[in-house]
């Protein structure tokens, strides 16, 4: 694997659920404007460092999953 997961599993579970949720709004609430394509970008990016379990912001800032 290319990549150390530095997720841990509890916030893997909000970050899919919150990129859902994100998704979801941006194609109810604001359709295809430059809002709705912004909140849908946050929601893809959130969602998919969960799926993985890795996010480059924090592995920037050093975090790592305590073993």
């Amino acid at each position: 694997m290319l990549y150390v997961k530095n997720v841990p599993g509890w916030e893997r579970v909000v970050r899919v659920a919150m990129g859902a949720g994100l998704l979801a709004a941006s194609v109810a609430y604001f359709g295809p404007t430059p809002t709705g394509w912004g909140i849908g970008a946050m929601g893809l990016i959130a969602a998919t460092s969960g799926l993985l379990g890795f996010c480059p912001a924090c592995a920037m800032v050093g975090r790592r999953l305590g073993h």
